[in-house]
Order: C-alpha cells, then sequence, then structure tokens
C-alpha cells in the first residue's frame, strides 16, 4: 500500500508569493558564506543540507490524497486543487485509450474538498468510471450544483466519464476492490467523516476536518479505536492547541498537539500532520513539526510514533 498526497492545505489553496521566494533564496545564500561551492557536486550537497522549508516548499494545493491499495482500481481522498496535478499523472501514466475506475472518497462537501473536479482531467475521458463514496445523502446534487451556472461553465453533464454515487453508513465496514473500508463520523460544519483502509495486513487512515473536544471520553474512545494499530494516519493539524480550545474552538479542526494523544493512545506507526493552515510560510510549518516532534518525545511511553508534515508530492510505502 503506497499514499500520496497532492494537496495538503487547509480551507483555500494558497501558492508561494515573490517576497516569499526571496527570503528563501536570503536565507539560503546566508547559510552558504564561508562554503566552498566551486563545483556542481558541493552545490548539491548544500543545497541537501538545508531545511525543507529553505530548499523545498510544504505546497498550496487544497485537500487531495491517493492511496495505491495493490488493486487494478484507484482510490482519491478528497477532490481539493491537488486532483489536478493527479490527474496528470494518471493521464500520464495510462494515456486516455485503456478506461480506469477511479473510487473518490469524500470527507465532506466543502468547496476546498471538492473544487477541483472539473480540473480532474479523467472525468473528460470516456470510458472511465469515477464512484464518489460519501455518508452525506445529497453528495451528488452538490457536486452538479459546483458545475451549474454561474459557478462554473463546464456543467456535469458534459463530463464524459461514467459516474456512480454510493451513499455509506459510517461504522459498516464495506469492501472496494479488494480492500476493507470503513468510514468514522466527525465533529465539523456540516459534518466530516473520516476513511480507514484496510488491506493486506496494512491500514492508512484519513481523519481531516475534525474537531475534537478533550473532555468527550467516548468520542475519544471512538477516534482512538478507529486509528488502532494503523500504519499511518493522516491527521487534521490545522491549528495550535492554544487556538483550537480557545479562539477557534467549534471552527471544525484539530492540533498536532491532539494528534500525537491519539496516535500514541492507539499505537499508530505514522502521524502526518495535513491540511495546514494556509496562512502560515513554509518555516511556520516547519516549526510545528519539530514542535510536533518534541512533545511526542517528551511523552513517549515506550512506543515510537514517528511524526511527518504533510507535502505536496509526499510519498510514502506502508
Amino acid at each position: 500500500m503506497k499514499l500520496r498526497c497532492w494537496g495538503t492545505r487547509g480551507s483555500i489553496p494558497v501558492s508561494l508569493t515573490a517576497p516569499d521566494v526571496r527570503a528563501k533564496i536570503v536565507r539560503a545564500l546566508e547559510g552558504a558564506q564561508g562554503r566552498n561551492l566551486s563545483h556542481p557536486g558541493a552545490i548539491a550537497a548544500y543545497v541537501d543540507s538545508l531545511g525543507f522549508d529553505v530548499a523545498g516548499t510544504f505546497g498550496g494545493h487544497s485537500s487531495c490524497v491517493q492511496i495505491e491499495t495493490g488493486g487494478s482500481e484507484h482510490f482519491i481522498l478528497d477532490l481539493g486543487t491537488g486532483v489536478r496535478p493527479l490527474g496528470a499523472h494518471m493521464l500520464a501514466r495510462y494515456g486516455a485509450a485503456v478506461p480506469q475506475t477511479y473510487h473518490v472518497f469524500l470527507s465532506h462537501l466543502h468547496w476546498d474538498h471538492i473544487m477541483g473536479l472539473p480540473f480532474f482531467t479523467p472525468v473528460y475521458i470516456p470510458g472511465n468510471r469515477i464512484v464518489v463514496h460519501s455518508c452525506h445523502p445529497h453528495a451528488e446534487a452538490a457536486l452538479r450544483r459546483q458545475q451549474a451556472e454561474p459557478s462554473f461553465p463546464v456543467r456535469f453533464e458534459q463530463f464524459s466519464a461514467a459516474f456512480e454515487f454510493d451513499t455509506v453508513t459510517p461504522g459498516q465496514a464495506f469492501e472496494v476492490d479488494g480492500t476493507r473500508v470503513i468510514a468514522h463520523a466527525q465533529r465539523h460544519a456540516g459534518d466530516s467523516y473520516g476513511w480507514r483502509f484496510e488491506r493486506a495486513g496494512k491500514s492508512a487512515v484519513y481523519s481531516t476536518d475534525s474537531e475534537h473536544r478533550l473532555e468527550d471520553e467516548d468520542e475519544r474512545a471512538g477516534f482512538i479505536a478507529f486509528f488502532r494499530d494503523a500504519d499511518v494516519v493522516v491527521f487534521d493539524a490545522m491549528y495550535s492547541l492554544a487556538d483550537a480550545i480557545s479562539i477557534k474552538a467549534d471552527w471544525g479542526h484539530s492540533s498536532n498537539i491532539v494528534g500525537v494523544e491519539l496516535c500514541q493512545a492507539a499505537r499508530v506507526g505514522r502521524l502526518v500532520l495535513f491540511h495546514h493552515e494556509p496562512a502560515y510560510s513554509d518555516t511556520q510549518i516547519a516549526n510545528v513539526l519539530q514542535e510536533t516532534r518534541r512533545f511526542e518525545q517528551i511523552t513517549r511511553d515506550g512506543h515510537v510514533l514517528e511524526v511527518l508534515s504533510a507535502w505536496d508530492g509526499l510519498e510514502l510505502t506502508l
């Protein structure tokens, strides 16, 4: 099983600005002072030594994650703007001549999680099959409404792929192309649902746009059971703990600290911080990651939880 992140920002897609790029160049040049960079190998080694927030970027696409289960059909988690480069990747890999089946698992129907649909090239290819799995009975209506005038010039009826809509009951496991799937209700405006995927002894959980009430023991126990022994949990860590329980309480998102606590209790292998605050710079996201890793270390009870920060392009093999 493999997991690829194509969009990792929360609420709205963002992009690097010219000042952002300039600041990265300045930091890199400052660090290069006194170094011998007279040949390409030395330059490459120096760039590789820089922090990810300087030499790279966490990206700006909104939520979209791909899971390769080992089956012949494709799994896509949410349709944020990250689904556009995913579509280009799939077209380059498989071409347009061989029909493909795409299973889309929607966490919820807010714009940042569905706005990429009309930019997903496979929907325009006849013979392709798009199966949308959602716990929201009005998912089809929401996607059709998004394509209607005056919101967008391409109507839903103009898509050439065949669409199917599957309304899922949370808590009831079902099978898709040989993979066991189960949805879990989450606290978020308009309702949100996490997804767990299991196949051949491996498991991955996608849990974004979920607010956690620390005082609700039943809710906590439910998430620990949902996360239990997962190889990886992709977790909504949009806010700091202080913000999540104070000025941004009831905004429908969680924090890095809560993610660590739940994943430690559930004996998860890897925690991937996801749904980054759109106002955060790469340096701020990197700082959140370091803070989270320190918290995991000081609260560790024998079980080692690996903590990563999602970025557009991250690939994990489970």
